[in-house]
């Protein structure tokens, strides 16, 4: 089975990222799924920008103090944005930015018909926990390696029991014998970062789950050229 190709903050290459031109642009090249971060504007929103501040010129605007409908004419969408204009046909992974923007995230995707192709990225596996109560999203415990604090295979084992969905790893630090640990606990594994041909094609023979690239239309060929 082919892994979800998540093209990386969109086509970031073609179109400035985390906009929906970018997404739309990774939707046209193949891309299975959609990689973003979400933040709270300050009426409440859902908006996708990968840093808490945006600029415009010399200004720098604080998505936490501006309006969804001033951060739109900045470049910055909502999530309900992305839904409308492009549908629900794709995995979209997001980076889970603070705390407070969890369940409003849910509730959008919910609203647009599409919790089960949402993967929640959080790095706090005490954070997931809490939010395990929702059966109809995926959750993914999202650090490298050298910041568990435990080892691996207990790692594994903590996942599987708190009914985590999946590990998101730097794709260097896994091995095709953490692939196949993690998958004895039923947790799939995610590997991000993963921008040349050389190392694609290494993350399919060790069988992730799924890969975050840059480039989705390389992502795309060589995911192609595997599985045919």
């Amino acid at each position: 089975m082919a892994p979800i190709t998540f093209a990386h903050r969109g086509a970031r290459i073609d179109e400035p990222e985390n906009t929906i031109p970018a997404f739309r642009r990774a939707l046209e090249l193949g891309a299975a799924g959609l990689e973003t971060d979400a933040w709270l504007s300050s009426d409440g929103e859902v908006v996708l920008a990968h840093d808490p501040i945006v600029r415009k010129g010399l200004k720098r605007y604080r998505l936490a103090d501006t309006t969804a409908a001033q951060l739109a004419d900045l470049g910055v969408p909502r999530l309900a944005d992305l839904y409308e204009t492009l549908g629900r046909d794709f995995d979209l992974s997001v980076d889970v930015k603070e705390p407070g923007v969890a369940a409003p995230l849910m509730a959008v995707a919910r609203d647009a018909g599409a919790p089960e192709r949402l993967w929640m990225c959080v790095e706090d596996v005490d954070a997931l926990r809490s939010l395990r109560s929702n059966h109809d999203v995926r959750l993914v415990h999202s650090l490298r390696r050298r910041a568990l604090s435990v080892p691996i295979e207990r790692h594994a084992a903590d996942l599987a029991d708190a009914g985590i969905d999946a590990m998101n790893m730097h794709h260097t630090d896994w091995s095709g014998g953490l692939v196949s640990l993690f998958h004895r606990f039923d947790v799939l594994a995610f590997a991000w970062d993963v921008q040349e041909v050389r190392h694609l094609r290494t993350a399919l023979q060790i069988g992730v789950d799924a890969v975050y690239c840059d480039r989705p239309d390389r992502m795309v060929s060589v995911v192609g050229e595997w599985t045919a």
